[in-house]
């Protein structure tokens, strides 16, 4: 009885953890605050695909047509010292809510970013030249959406959105870019993602041990 309710106890602790996770995109803008825990989203609006929970927005950012650069407040995870994070694009607006059809054009690998510690990330990242979607075709006046998803060692996904309008470089409504909205927190690291190609006799092994696994789990939960 004791070793369930300890059980019970630890999921409700990684629950509450998650709670506390954020993102804001601070350039070129965001989709609105999705911060919020209420009786609604009791454990937060981040975790809602695409956008994190907010609908398509009328005040949209413009954004240059040839790229450019998307700034990142990683905020906390507790207990989670590196995330994954992704950048993608979904043009259009003939998608549900007036968006995207689809979020599924990324626009720059899947990177990993490291935190100083288990304790809340600090600070900011910024990418100052993040290019379209591999043989994107837009045009100035083109409406899209830039989606950031952020996913904890666990797996669990935040999301978080910014509206953009496509537009020449050199319109003087597109926000500078400077070092005081793009700007690397000295506290993170950034690592690539890759893969390791495995022989077909050591995916095997890998496949029998994953196989033994539940069974062993069964037994162990049947002597608590």
């Amino acid at each position: 009885m004791f070793s369930r309710i300890s059980r019970a106890l630890a999921v409700t602790a990684v629950i509450l953890s998650a709670v506390q996770a954020h993102t804001v995109i601070t350039y070129p803008g965001w989709r609105g605050d999705n911060l919020i825990t209420n009786e609604t989203w009791p454990y937060g609006m981040q975790w809602m695909y695409p956008c994190g929970g907010h609908f398509t927005t009328t005040n949209r950012t413009k954004w240059p047509i040839t790229g450019g650069a998307i700034a990142i407040q990683p905020g906390w995870f507790q207990g989670h010292a590196t995330a994954f994070f992704y950048m993608n694009l979904g043009f259009g607006t003939d998608g549900p809510d007036h968006g995207p059809p689809n979020m599924s054009f990324p626009m720059v690998p899947v990177f990993q970013i490291v935190g100083p510690s288990k304790n809340p990330y600090p600070g900011t990242f910024c990418l100052p030249q993040v290019p379209l979607p591999v043989n994107a075709s837009v045009k100035v006046g083109d409406n899209a959406t830039i989606q950031v998803v952020e996913t904890a060692l666990h797996g669990a996904a935040l999301y978080s959105c910014v509206d953009i309008t496509f537009a020449d470089p050199l319109d003087p409504e597109i926000n500078e870019v400077n070092a005081s909205n793009c700007f690397n927190s000295s506290d993170l690291a950034f690592n690539n993602v890759y893969s390791i190609s495995a022989s077909a006799s050591s995916a095997q092994r890998t496949m029998e041990v994953a196989s033994f696994l539940p069974l062993l789990a069964l037994a162990l939960w049947a002597l608590l």
